[in-house]
């Protein structure tokens, strides 16, 4: 996203708004993201997170500097992936899925909050003379709920390793799977490049867009 601020010239205000509001999903949205993962973990018997200090909602626990990084450069990113022992679930494959699907579903539910105060602050916006500050904090809080969803819709692709990847594995052979997970870091650098490239960054945005304009308009039939 980053990018597209230098491409389509906006204002300075704006890129320092949108690099307060990358900053708080670097600092908050993420750990949330990961301790979300640690605490289902944990409820399901696996202990792991906890031993290895990422049932935490400290960031410095769960910062990955390249994933931080494209968070400001493109909007889509990730933290330090959370360990889990899949042996010490009852069912170790649906045991894997729920603690994967954690993390995206607490992206959503964070989008869904941010942009439910960017639509009070616009709803005030309309009764009031607007103010410098309160555009500031309408800005703010729609770049957190955009990136919020789109960290949801990246984690859900079914690539390793990413959190989709985890509960593919629900859904094909374990053999198949397994064959599948031993190419990850090569996956991971195609799907970097197809990001940069903004080949996988269309479709995902628009996947983004649907979901962020059903919240919007959810919100505007009830303030509006």
């Amino acid at each position: 996203m980053l990018f597209n601020f230098f491409r389509n010239g906006l204002d300075f205000e704006s890129l320092i708004i949108y690099l307060f509001s990358m900053a708080f999903v670097v600092f908050c949205t993420l750990p949330i993201h990961e301790y979300a993962h640690a605490l289902v973990a944990t409820k399901l018997g696996d202990q792991t997170p906890r031993l290895q200090g990422r049932l935490t909602l400290n960031p410095m626990a769960h910062i990955s500097p390249l994933g931080a990084l494209m968070i400001f450069l493109v909007g889509f990113g990730y933290a330090k992936p959370v360990g889990v022992n899949p042996r010490n679930f009852k069912d170790a494959k649906k045991g894997m899925a729920v603690v994967a699907l954690a993390g995206p579903v607490s992206n959503l539910i964070m989008g869904f909050i941010a942009e439910f105060f960017a639509m009070v602050c616009l709803r005030f916006s309309v009764n009031a003379n607007e103010s410098f500050l309160l555009t500031a904090v309408y800005l703010f809080f729609n770049y957190a709920a955009i990136v919020n969803i789109q960290l949801a819709v990246f984690n859900f692709l079914p690539i390793p390793p990413l959190d989709g990847s985890r509960i593919l594995q629900l859904l094909i052979p374990s053999k198949y799977y397994f064959k599948f997970m031993q190419y990850e870091r090569y996956i991971i650098i195609v799907v970097f490049v197809l990001l940069f490239t903004n080949i996988l960054t269309v479709p995902l945005s628009y996947l983004t867009n649907l979901i962020f304009n059903l919240f919007r308009a959810l919100f505007r039939l009830i303030l509006f």
